[in-house]
C-alpha cells in the first residue's frame, strides 16, 4: 500500500523572526512521522522582509519545502486560496505560521482523516491572547454562530485538514471575499475535530492587524448571513409602527379637543438624528453587500504570482 502525501499550507506576512523555528518544529515532526509523504507549501504574500529568502534557502535544502511569491500583498485569504489551488497530495492541512497552532499537532489531524473523515476541524479549547484583541475574537465567535445561515462552528479556525475530495471542490467556489473557515464548513463532507490549546505567538509581532480582523469578521457575516438585511426590515418596521401608533395616537387626542403642546425643539432633533441614524445605518449595511456584489463582477484575479520554489 503506498504511503499517503499530506501537504502543509502556510501563509506567509513578514514572518522572519518566527520562520526558523517553524522550519525546525515542522521538518521535525515530518521526520517523526515517516508513514506519510510530507510537503509544506509556503505562500509568502508580498514580505518586505527576508522571509522568501529564509523559506528558498530552507526549500533548497529539503525538497520538500516548498515556496509561492506574490507579486504583492494580497492578503490572508488570497495567500490560503493559492496554496489549495497549489497543493499536491492526498490531503491538505491548513495552518498559521505564528506557531499558535502547534505543528506537533498534524498528526492528530492526519490520524481522524485516516479513519474515515474527510474535514478535520482543530476546534481550540483555550487560548493565550489578551486584551482587546481576545475579546474581539470571543465576541465574534460567540455571535457570529448565532446570526449565520448556515452551521459553522466557533472557535475553529484556518487550522485544520481537509482531504483531496473536499480541497477540489473548495476550489470551485469563485467567490473573492473569503471566510475560510465558513467555505470549508460550507462544502460539508465527513468532517471530524481535535481540540487543542491555542499558544502564544513564539516570536515577533501579529501581522494582522485589528483593522485587518475586522475586515476579516465583516467578510465572514456578510458572506453567510443575510441578518443584517433582515433586521433593517424588522428596524424599519418598528419605526413604521410606532410613527403610526403616534400619528394615531395624537390624532385622536386632538379630536378629543385635548389640548398638547408636542413641539419642543429637543424632542424633533432627537427623532431627525434617530432617524437619519438608522437610515445611514441601513446604507452602510447595503453598501457592504454591494461592494461585494462588485468585486464579483470585476472578475479579478484574487491573486497573482510571481515566482514558485519547488514546484516544477
Amino acid at each position: 500500500m503506498s504511503q499517503s502525501a499530506v501537504t502543509v499550507v502556510i501563509p506567509i506576512f513578514n514572518e522572519e523572526p518566527v520562520l526558523p523555528e517553524l522550519l525546525a518544529r515542522l521538518t521535525a515532526v515530518f521526520d517523526h512521522n515517516p508513514g506519510v509523504q510530507w510537503r509544506a507549501l509556503l505562500v509568502d504574500d508580498g514580505s518586505r522582509d527576508r522571509s522568501a529568502e529564509l523559506i528558498r534557502a530552507q526549500a533548497a535544502r529539503d525538497p520538500r519545502f516548498s515556496l509561492i511569491e506574490f507579486s504583492r500583498n494580497f492578503g490572508f485569504q488570497a495567500a490560503i486560496t493559492a496554496g489549495l489551488a497549489h497543493a499536491p497530495g492526498d490531503a491538505v492541512v491548513t495552518m498559521d505560521a505564528d506557531l499558535q497552532d502547534p505543528p506537533e499537532c498534524i498528526p492528530e489531524l492526519v490520524a481522524q482523516w485516516r479513519a474515515g473523515a474527510e474535514v478535520v476541524r482543530a476546534v481550540r479549547r483555550t487560548r493565550q491572547e489578551t486584551g482587546p484583541r481576545r475579546l474581539g475574537m470571543n465576541l465574534f465567535h460567540a455571535c457570529f454562530s448565532r446570526v449565520s445561515d448556515f452551521p459553522i462552528a466557533s472557535n475553529a479556525g484556518t487550522f485544520g485538514l481537509m482531504d483531496r475530495a473536499a480541497v477540489d471542490a473548495l476550489k470551485r467556489l469563485p467567490e473573492r471575499n473569503r471566510y475560510f473557515p465558513g467555505l470549508r464548513a460550507w462544502v460539508g463532507f465527513r468532517t471530524a475535530e481535535i481540540v487543542y490549546d491555542r499558544q502564544e505567538r513564539a516570536a515577533g509581532k501579529p501581522q494582522q492587524t485589528m483593522l485587518r480582523l475586522m475586515r476579516y469578521a465583516f467578510d465572514g457575516v456578510f458572506s453567510f448571513s443575510y441578518l443584517p438585511l433582515r433586521l433593517l426590515t424588522y428596524i424599519g418596521g418598528f419605526v413604521s409602527a410606532v410613527g403610526f401608533a403616534l400619528g394615531v395616537f395624537f390624532i385622536v387626542r386632538r379630536l378629543l379637543g385635548i389640548e398638547i403642546a408636542q413641539i419642543g425643539f429637543t424632542t424633533l432633533v432627537t427623532l431627525v438624528l434617530f432617524l437619519g441614524g438608522v437610515q445611514l445605518i441601513g446604507i452602510g449595511v447595503l453598501g457592504e453587500y454591494l461592494a461585494r456584489v462588485y468585486d464579483e463582477v470585476k472578475q479579478r484575479p484574487t491573486y497573482l504570482i510571481k515566482h514558485k520554489t519547488g514546484l516544477g
